[in-house]
C-alpha cells in the first residue's frame, strides 16, 4: 500500500510549547516506541505515555491478545485503553503535551479515539512495509508478535482499521524524520 512521498522545505522548530494529545498507533516494531519518546521531548512539557505499561501492569489473571480474543482478553484491552485515557488526559490537564503509544488497531481505534475527552488530538498510525515490520521484529529480544503471526497483525491495520488522522509509511525513514513530519502535518512546524 503505497503512500505518497511528501517533502517538507520548512524546517521544523526544535521546541514547541503545543498543548496537545498525539495518539500513535502501528503494528508492533512500527517504530511507536521510539518515535513516541522523540515526539514528546520536542515539547516544552511533554510526557511519554505508553499504553502496554497498563497491560504490564497486570500481574495475575492477565488475558492476551491473540488473533481470536476471548471476551476477557477484550474486556482487559479496553481496560487497558480506557485508563491509558484517562493519564492522559490527566496530563494534558496539568498542562502536558501527551504523546500516547499503543497497539490500537480495527474498529478499536475509532473507540480508542472516542475515549480520550481532551482536544486537540492527533491520531498518527506508523504503517511501514510488511518487510520492515518483520524485520524489526526479528531484531527484538522479546517478539512483539508472541500470540500473532507477523502477518496477520499488519494485515488487521491494512485492511481493517479505519483511516483516521495521519497514516505514514515510515519504512525508509529514520525515526527523527518522522517525528519532523508528525509535526510539521499535525502542528504545520511554525512555531519557534
Amino acid at each position: 500500500m503505497p503512500w505518497p512521498e511528501v517533502t517538507y522545505s520548512r524546517a521544523v522548530p526544535s521546541r514547541f510549547d503545543e498543548h496537545a494529545i498525539f495518539l500513535i498507533t502501528g503494528p508492533s516494531a512500527s517504530g511507536k516506541s521510539t518515535v513516541a519518546r522523540l515526539l514528546a521531548e520536542r515539547f516544552e512539557r511533554g510526557v511519554h505515555l505508553e499504553g502496554d505499561l497498563f497491560r504490564r501492569s497486570i500481574v495475575a489473571g492477565r488475558r492476551e491478545m491473540t488473533p481470536d480474543p476471548s471476551q476477557e482478553a477484550l474486556r482487559q484491552l479496553r481496560l487497558r485503553y480506557r485508563l491509558a485515557a484517562t493519564a492522559a488526559d490527566a496530563y494534558f490537564e496539568d498542562g502536558f503535551t501527551v504523546v500516547l503509544e499503543d497497539v490500537v488497531a480495527g474498529p478499536l481505534l475509532g473507540e480508542c479515539v472516542a475515549l480520550i475527552k481532551s482536544q486537540p488530538l492527533h491520531v498518527v498510525v506508523l504503517v511501514p512495509s510488511l518487510r520492515k515490520v518483520a524485520a524489526r521484529d526479528a531484531e527484538r529480544a522479546n517478539t512483539g508478535y508472541a500470540h500473532w503471526p507477523v502477518e496477520r497483525l499488519y494485515e488487521l491495520f491494512t485492511r481493517e482499521t479505519p483511516r483516521l488522522g495521519l497514516w505514514l509509511d515510515t519504512s525508509d525513514q529514520p525515526p527523527e524524520q518522522t517525528v519532523d513530519e508528525i509535526l510539521a502535518r499535525t502542528l504545520g512546524g511554525a512555531q519557534e
